[in-house]
C-alpha cells in the first residue's frame, strides 16, 4: 500500500487542498483482536485455528457466485477512485492507514435509496455503500462508517460471513431430513447471534478510525430515524436504550429475544449504547495510548483463553442487566450456586472432608494448626 500518498490521511479532516481538520491517531500492525467483541473474537480464533481453512475458503470461492457479484458492482455501480466520490476514497485509504490495512478493498457506491453499507467478498473484500447512506451521513458520520467497514475487512468478517452463509444455504437443501430443519435453525440461530457480535466489533473499529464518539453516536441515530438531526438528541437516543434495557417484565423480556433473533445487526439504540460503554472502558483507553495486540502474534492466540473470556462477557452481561428475564436467570443461578456451596460443605463434614475445630479454636488442616490467612493461637483463626 503506497502509505506516501495520503501520509495526511491519518490527520482525519477534507484532504482537498491538502489540510487536515485535525490530528488522528494510528495503529501500526493493530489486531482485530484488539476491538473485537469478546463472542466474536472468540469464534474467530477458533476459525484462524483451523489448519487448512484457508484452502478450504479459495476452493469454496468457486461454488459461490463471487465473480459475478464483483462483475455486477463494476457495471451497475459507480467505483470509488480518485476520479470518482473523491471525498469517499480519501475516507477509505485514511481508515487502511490507520487500521494499517496494507490492501486498500475497492469500495462501490450503488444506487438504492435505502440506508446501507457491506462488506462481502471471500477473495479479496468487497465494500459497497448505498446512496440512501451517502446522502444521509456528514463527514465524520461517514468516516465511521467506512471504519466500520474496513473493519469487517480487517477481522476477515466478510470472508467467514461468506462461508457460513454458503454452509447454511447447503444445510437448508437437507432440512427434510428428520431433525434436519432443528439443527438448521439452530445453526442459523447461532450464525445471527455472531453476526450481531461482529458488528459491535466493526462499531468499535468505526471508532478507532473516526475518534469522534458524538459522530458515531450521530450516524446511528441517523440510521434509525433519518436526516432530521435539529429534531434529534443523542442523550435521548441513549436513554432510549437504557429504557429498552429495564423497561417492561418477563412477557416483554421474551418479545425482546423474539424480536432480535431474525436480525443480522443489533438494534441500533443497542449498538449505540455498547458503543459508549466501550469507549468508557479501560481496553478501550489502552489502546489509545498505544497498547493493543499486534497482528505479528495472532497465531499464539489461545482459544480456549477467548472462550473463557466470551464465556465470562456473557455471565457478566447477565450478571449486569436489568431485564427482568436476566435478572431472574442471575438470580437462580445465584441461588443455585450458593446451593450447590452449602450442600459442598455438608458433604465435606460427612465425609470427613470439612474444616474441623480443634480444641485451640484454629482450623485443622493438617498444617500445624494455622488456617489458611489465619492465626490458631486464642481461637483468632478464620478460614479464607
Amino acid at each position: 500500500m503506497d502509505k506516501g500518498a495520503f501520509m495526511t490521511g491519518n490527520n482525519g479532516g477534507d484532504q482537498h487542498g491538502g489540510v487536515p481538520s485535525r490530528q488522528r491517531k494510528r495503529f501500526p500492525g493493530i489486531s482485530s483482536r484488539a476491538y473485537e467483541h469478546p463472542a466474536d473474537r472468540s469464534a474467530l480464533v477458533a476459525l484462524r485455528k483451523l489448519s487448512g481453512f484457508d484452502t478450504v475458503f479459495k476452493t469454496l470461492s468457486g461454488l459461490l457466485p463471487e465473480r459475478s457479484l464483483r462483475l455486477l458492482f463494476l457495471s451497475d455501480s459507480v467505483r470509488v477512485s480518485d476520479a470518482q466520490f473523491i471525498h469517499l476514497n480519501d475516507m477509505l485509504r485514511d481508515a487502511c492507514y490507520i487500521l494499517d490495512l496494507e490492501k486498500v478493498p475497492p469500495m462501490y457506491v450503488t444506487q438504492d435509496p435505502v440506508p446501507n453499507a457491506m462488506c462481502v467478498g471471500l477473495d479479496e473484500p468487497v465494500i459497497v455503500l448505498t446512496t440512501g447512506l451517502v446522502e444521509l451521513l456528514d463527514e465524520e458520520e461517514m468516516r465511521a462508517v467506512i471504519g466500520h467497514e474496513v473493519g469487517h475487512a480487517l477481522s476477515g468478517h466478510a470472508v467467514y460471513r461468506t462461508v457460513l452463509f454458503f454452509l447454511t444455504s447447503v444445510a437448508l437443501k437437507v432440512a427434510w431430513i428428520p431433525l434436519g430443519n432443528v439443527a438448521v435453525m439452530a445453526l442459523v440461530t447461532a450464525l445471527r447471534e455472531w453476526f450481531r457480535k461482529s458488528e459491535l466489533s466493526a462499531d468499535r473499529a468505526g471508532l478507532l478510525v473516526g475518534q469522534d464518539l458524538r459522530a458515531s453516536m450521530r450516524g446511528l441515530m441517523k440510521i434509525a430515524g433519518g436526516n432530521h438531526l435539529h429534531e434529534m438528541n443523542v442523550d435521548a437516543f441513549l436513554a432510549q436504550a437504557e429504557e429498552y434495557e429495564k423497561g417492561g417484565d418477563l412477557r416483554d423480556s421474551v418479545l425482546k429475544i423474539l424480536n432480535v433473533l431474525p436480525r443480522s445487526h443489533p438494534f441500533t439504540t443497542v449498538r449505540a449504547a455498547e458503543l459508549k460503554k466501550w469507549s468508557e472502558s479501560r481496553d478501550f483507553q489502552r489502546l489509545m495510548d498505544g497498547h493493543y495486540p499486534k497482528r505479528s502474534e495472532d497465531g499464539d492466540a489461545s482459544v480456549r483463553d477467548s472462550f473463557r473470556e466470551s464465556a465470562g462477557h456473557y455471565a457478566q452481561t447477565v450478571k449486569d442487566s436489568r431485564d427482568p428475564l436476566f435478572k431472574l436467570v442471575g438470580d437462580i443461578a445465584g441461588g443455585a450456586g450458593d446451593l450447590a456451596g452449602d450442600l459442598g460443605g455438608k458433604l465435606r463434614t460427612v465425609f470427613g472432608g470439612g474444616d474441623r475445630k480443634d480444641s485451640g479454636g484454629g482450623t485443622d488442616r493438617g498444617d500445624g494448626g494455622k488456617a489458611d490467612g489465619g492465626k490458631a493461637d486464642g481461637g483468632s483463626g478464620k478460614d479464607a
